[in-house]
């Protein structure tokens, strides 16, 4: 039964990398897609697109670094050593550091959004 517990825990936690990767792809994507559509279409607002398309892709970013995670936390399941739950430990930490700038970043930007908005009626 372990080791079935084990192949089921191992295998999960690589379909939720696979999905991440997925997940950073779908982002690339919709950010090159916007990218040539406000070049070829809209030159001229190019600039002004650009911190909307940054924002975007950065959401899928910290959507992509939470199934990251998720996957860390299923491999460290696997019986773990007191090494690979300080590795974890420190992956934990860096990513909810970089989650916790890029979402401030994004709520900034966003508020700028707004106001931005709101002064030009």
């Amino acid at each position: 039964m372990e080791a079935f517990v084990t192949h089921l825990t191992t295998w999960l936690a690589t379909a939720v990398d696979i999905f991440t990767g997925i997940i950073i792809g779908i982002g690339v994507f919709e950010a090159v897609v916007k990218i040539l559509a406000f070049y070829l279409v809209r030159r001229k607002r190019l600039k002004e697109a650009k911190e909307e398309i940054r924002l975007m892709l950065g959401m899928w970013l910290a959507l992509s670094l939470e199934f990251a995670l998720a996957a860390d936390i299923l491999r460290s399941t696997i019986a773990p050593t007191w090494d690979e739950i300080g590795k974890l430990a420190a992956i934990v930490g860096l990513r909810t550091v970089l989650n916790y700038f890029l979402a401030q970043e994004i709520e900034q930007a966003t508020m700028k959004k707004h106001y931005v908005e709101r002064e030009s009626f």
